[in-house]
């Protein structure tokens, strides 16, 4: 279907493809990966023909329709469903032909065709698609300029997929849609009847949804056959071999030079010498993996807990004016849960979010909230608030006031903007930049409660992954909003459903959630009883979030030991250096003495932390079973 040859392409003074080779199998769903700013997005618009390589090329079948989203999203006065039925070009053109046609015999083939195409159930099938995007049968009547931008490119989205392109490149689809909508394309993905070259971080979708993965590494294309799952252990597998094969090329290395070394003077032994010489420079070099290192997410928590619970809700509403948005809450949040929201864009997870953070009061009931509760809310919109003439440091600083600048730069290195980061302007960051210094600034001061609305946008799979750990690490509660089924299923303990103008707890699992929302249940997820697939899903989460409690003590002592045995290190090492100095003990031979007992002394405290770090990770070890 589609064959890349030798392509060759530089941005400025970067290589992003080194003569790169792939070719892709026909009717294949391929899911396209690597590091931010390795060139996939750049590849597209080869593709497209918008650039033009340094040398070879990409070659497709004549005539082969190629489907992309439009960058810029429909705005005008059109209705959403004929933005979307305008798509199929062939279908827009013959139906106007046969509205201006006198010729009889041109009619009826422009019927036939137009039977052939399917052209009569169209509006049907774009109101399927507009509908699983998020857009009811009253929104899909509406002008596109009556909707926002994000929901202007679900039309966009909504377009490509109607047209059925033989070729459908999707950049990062997910990116603009609900978890609702994102539930849906997975399944429409899996379904789609052509070739498809999909651009995502999202684990679930490269898992659920393809066939192939397509890795851009080191100006490379490889292809492989599977998942991501698959595709990840492949790597592993290959990371292994590869080391293995070049530890033992580096041995076989030695062992010539060492040879050569030996017998290069001896007469007797010069040919067998030069033998080996030659086959050294024969020997080609096994480059070692190179794993660019990701830094970790920095999620400082409280330093003071609270009793438990943090907010209480009894009876409580929340809505703009007289507008109610939500009623009938009654719900409590632990100091330590991981709660996320489900419910399509626009059911009022922003604002529940609002009421618990303190941003909006309610209008009736009762929410009760610690009074030294510290809460911290982040957001994808929040990136605009960012001051783009200003660094990472001099963000930091200004939540540091009178701080040193030793200070300041080691609590930007900690959110990952060491050195030269530090010192670059937000505008020059990239997305994932943006939303990790973002996402640093809001948990700056170990805030009890932490609002992450889809924090895994701009973020690549590896920095996913991170922010999931650190999320897992951090001793407060969340509040989670996220289309990244992975991230969700990953972090959240329980799910609360934002529907039908209130909220309240979900006793399902995702997979009962992705049944109601392709239609499968009609309101409750499957197995509410708890001897039912819910109520197991729901003891789960629960005994998860016991489990966490009582770990919570031993994770603390564990802290405290690492960093005891940390300072003891770091002190033993000073004191190291103090008696390598070559007259230490004849200048003073005290203060001598003195160090080589603290020395003692504190590497007997090291070993007897060192034990007992031993005896609490044990102990952590069982409890987690």
């Amino acid at each position: 279907m589609l064959h890349v040859n030798d392509l060759t392409y530089r941005l400025g003074a970067r290589l992003l493809f080194d003569q790169a080779t792939v070719a892709l199998p026909a009717g294949a769903r391929v899911g396209f990966v690597g590091r931010n700013g390795a060139g996939k997005t750049t590849l597209f618009r080869i593709l497209q023909g918008e650039l033009a390589p340094e040398s070879g090329g990409v070659s497709l079948p004549k005539n082969v329709r190629i489907g992309a989203v439009a960058q810029e999203a429909p705005g005008g006065p059109e209705r959403l469903i004929d933005v979307v039925l305008a798509a199929d070009r062939e279908r827009t053109a013959l139906m106007r032909e046969a509205e201006t046609t006198h010729d009889p015999l041109r009619r009826a083939e422009i019927e036939t065709r137009l039977v052939d195409i399917g052209a009569h159930a169209a509006p049907a099938r774009a109101a399927a698609i507009l509908h699983g995007l998020g857009f009811n049968a009253e929104a899909q009547e509406r002008p596109c300029s009556a909707f926002s931008g994000g929901w202007r490119m679900r039309v966009a989205l909504a377009a490509v997929l109607f047209a059925e392109p033989d070729l459908l490149l999707l950049d990062e689809p997910t990116n603009y849609l609900d978890l609702e909508g994102t539930l849906w394309l997975y399944d429409y993905l899996a379904r789609y009847p052509h070739t498809v070259l999909v651009i995502s971080h999202d684990r679930e979708l490269l898992d659920t949804c393809v066939d192939h993965i397509l890795h851009l590494d080191q100006a490379k294309l490889t292809l492989y056959r599977g998942g991501y799952t698959s595709f990840d252990r492949q790597r592993r597998e290959q990371q292994a071999l590869q080391a293995k094969a070049r530890m033992k090329q580096e041995a076989e290395r030695k062992h010539l030079m060492a040879f050569v070394e030996r017998f290069r003077a001896k007469a007797s032994k010069a040919r067998q010498a030069q033998s080996r010489l030659k086959r050294l420079e024969k020997m080609e070099p096994i480059a070692a993996f190179a794993e660019s290192a990701v830094l970790p997410f920095d999620l400082p928590g409280p330093t003071r807990p609270l009793s438990p619970p943090i907010v209480a809700m009894e009876g409580a509403a929340v809505g703009y004016g007289e507008r109610i948005v939500l009623d009938r809450l009654d719900l409590t949040l632990a100091p330590d849960d991981r709660v996320a929201l489900l419910g399509p864009n626009g059911n009022g997870k922003s604002t529940f979010a609002k009421l618990l953070s303190g941003r909006l009061p309610a209008v009736k009931g009762e929410v009760r909230r610690s009074s030294k509760l510290d809460v911290a809310y982040f957001a994808q919109h929040q990136l605009d608030e960012l001051r783009p003439g200003e660094t990472p440091a001099q963000h930091v600083a200004a939540l540091m006031p009178g701080a040193p600048e030793a200070k300041i730069r080691a609590r930007a290195a900690r959110m990952g903007f060491s050195g030269p980061r530090a010192d670059t302007p937000v505008s020059s960051l990239s997305g994932g930049e943006k939303a990790r210094l973002l996402l640093g600034l809001a948990a700056f001061g170990g805030p009890h409660l932490l609002i992450l609305d889809e924090p895994t946008n701009h973020l690549d799979i590896d920095s996913r992954q991170m922010l999931i750990e650190a999320i897992n690490d951090y001793p407060g509660a969340i509040v989670l909003v996220s289309h990244d089924r992975f991230l969700v299923e990953a972090c959240a303990d329980r799910l609360w459903l934002v529907a039908d103008g209130t909220v309240k707890p979900f006793d399902g699992d995702l997979d009962d959630y992705k049944r109601r929302v392709l239609g499968g249940e009609a309101s409750e997820p499957r197995g509410q009883t708890a001897s039912g697939n819910g109520g197991q899903q729901a003891d789960r989460r629960r005994a998860a979030a016991q489990m966490r409690v009582a770990l919570a003590p031993l994770k603390k002592r564990l802290e405290a030991l690492e960093a005891r045995m940390h300072k003891l290190t770091a002190a033993i090492a000073k004191v190291d250096t103090a008696l390598a100095a070559p007259d230490a003990f004849q200048k003073n031979p005290a203060k001598a003495a003195e160090l080589a007992k603290m020395r003692a002394d504190a590497a007997e405290a090291l070993a007897k932390a060192e034990e007992e770090w031993l005896v609490v990770s044990a102990e952590v070890e069982a409890a987690s079973g």
